[in-house]
């Protein structure tokens, strides 16, 4: 079996690797085997790689290589084998979702994970980049519910979390406003989404404009509290999916809940099967869309990554990892 191997931690042309005689993992009494078609190269993935900023991260994925050496979080495959205690699914059923070690051409997934079946009229490449970017909006969005009715700012919006929170913000949680924050390159794409509003932050500064708003949602984690304060409303949020300098935001967000009339908070992200069961259903109720910006094969994973951790990707990164055969057909 094929697979992206990292061995270490490092730059991607050094820890990460593509071995072929790795052993087909089988289905458990409570598993389904996943023949993969499409993968992802996520922001957090990338960032494990060389685990430069977040070293005490390595505690739990491994201290001096990492534990789970397979890449990839996101898969959409077809089911190979079924476990005799599986229900749900059958073998040929079209599946996405997310699990450790999707980047291989096989994977053997639990049926109560956050797995479900592919949106109908979706390709594989599209399915697999739905799960870990809307999972992540839905849940780490919570600090701030409820959101219907209010005027929300989303900066970080052209990435994967960021593309979700703002269609999920429009469409799902029904706020008043949305305003996009991103780069030049990406004010056309935030435009197609239904974005009320998009800034360009090379043109403008949305923390000095004057502007205020109920919710702020870093979804890169690249902002403060300190300089979002006076564009929040009174009782208003900022919400981060990162910890920010010194881990500050994890003593900030008790402390202003219990103090003053403007609150921080870290979005705590979670993959559950029943939030998955409700973005499939806005997928095909035509209320939520991956954004897509280039696709890879397995072999060029390494320029994947490299790409990824540069931090210009809009959307998704998707991984080929069964090739159209000429027939057709998935390899």
């Amino acid at each position: 079996m094929r697979a992206v191997i990292q061995d270490r931690y490092g730059a991607p042309g050094v820890a990460l690797h593509i071995v072929d005689d790795l052993n087909r993992p089988a289905a458990k009494e409570d598993e389904v085997l996943v023949k993969v078609h499409a993968s992802t190269v996520t922001r957090g993935e990338a960032m494990g790689v060389r685990f430069k900023e977040y070293r005490f991260t390595r505690v739990f994925v491994g201290i001096r290589r990492p534990r789970r050496p397979i890449c990839g979080m996101e898969f959409a495959g077809r089911v190979e084998e079924v476990g005799s205690g599986v229900s749900r699914f059958k073998v040929g059923d079209e599946l996405f979702g997310i699990d450790n070690g999707t980047c291989a051409e096989y994977v053997a997934v639990g049926e109560s994970s956050a797995i479900e079946h592919k949106p109908a009229g979706m390709s594989f490449e599209e399915a697999t980049a739905i799960p870990d970017g809307s999972l992540l909006a839905l849940t780490c969005l919570k600090p701030a519910y409820p959101l219907e009715g209010k005027n929300v700012l989303v900066y970080g919006a052209a990435g994967s979390v960021g593309t979700a929170a703002v269609q999920l913000l429009m469409k799902h949680f029904n706020a008043a406003q949305v305003t996009a924050v991103c780069d030049t390159k990406d004010v056309e794409v935030l435009g197609g989404l239904g974005a009320h509003h998009v800034i360009d932050r090379f043109t403008e500064d949305f923390t000095t404009n004057g502007k205020t708003y109920d919710v702020i949602f870093d979804a890169v984690g690249k902002h403060s509290f300190r300089l979002c304060r006076q564009s929040l409303k009174s009782r208003g949020i900022y919400v981060s999916m990162d910890l920010g300098y010194s881990y500050h935001l994890l003593f900030l967000g008790p402390i202003t809940k219990l103090l003053g009339r403007k609150r921080a908070a870290v979005g705590i992200g979670r993959y559950r099967k029943e939030d998955l069961s409700l973005i499939k259903d806005l997928v095909e109720a035509g209320k939520y869309r991956p954004v897509l910006d280039r696709t890879y094969s397995m072999d060029d994973y390494v320029e994947a990554a490299t790409y990824v951790e540069s931090g210009q990707k809009t959307g998704n990164v998707v991984i080929r990892v069964a090739e159209v055969g000429s027939d057709g057909h998935r390899d």
